[in-house]
């Protein structure tokens, strides 16, 4: 990562950061950082940053515990502006949303062929950051690795049923809830979607 010396902040010392989710790839909010945030968020691994209205620096999840672990920092070609990919620990938001900006979908988004798979993976990291009462994602999470692990189990084995009994019906219904269950797991160990489709892209390249 590049030092602080290496960007161009503004003539207030300060330089954009706009912070996403490493995993969902959804945006989370949009921050400013100084060289001592950026500094710190260096040597912390989490995100601080600096607040134009208290005119103080702060640590994202000091006082909430959402804190944000850092993955990765990008910058663009002229040095002037970040992304911060991150692991959320929590809300993004201080009204506690996931994150800090709509999450109203343009009808471009929402029409491609695999929309829906982006939609459920903002969803479902929505509701590991909120924790929503009575969201079936939600009691998933507070149950844990073992009760997803059965659960991709469970649904599998269905698969597997309705694949061998013809039933195209069930086999549907059995495999929308198997892709599901699968990126709430993916979710749960913090491993990308984009990271599995990055191994069948390379294995597709290598034939």
């Amino acid at each position: 990562m590049k030092q602080a010396d290496e960007l161009r902040f503004n003539e207030d010392g300060l330089i954009p950061a706009i912070v996403q989710d490493a995993a969902s790839k959804e945006v989370l909010t949009l921050a400013y950082m100084n060289k001592e945030s950026y500094e710190k968020t260096l040597e912390t691994k989490e995100t601080w940053f600096y607040s134009r209205s208290r005119q103080a620096l702060w640590h994202k999840g000091e006082t909430s515990g959402n804190t944000q672990a850092v993955k990765g920092i990008r910058y663009d070609c002229d040095q002037d502006a970040l992304i911060v990919l991150v692991e959320p620990s929590g809300p993004a938001c201080h009204t506690g949303s996931y994150s800090c900006f709509t999450k109203e979908q343009s009808e471009e988004q929402a029409a491609g062929r695999f929309g829906i798979i982006n939609e459920l993976e903002r969803v479902i990291a929505e509701r590991q950051a909120e924790m929503p009462e009575g969201a079936y994602t939600t009691y998933l999470f507070r149950e844990g690795v073992d009760k997803i692990l059965k659960k991709v189990g469970e649904e599998a084995s269905e698969v597997i049923i309705a694949a061998k009994n013809r039933d195209h019906e069930e086999l549907k219904w059995e495999a929308a809830d198997l892709l599901y269950h699968l990126l709430v797991l993916l979710r749960e160990q913090a491993l990308p979607l984009d990271d599995v489709l990055d191994v069948l892209k390379k294995r597709h390249s290598e034939k």
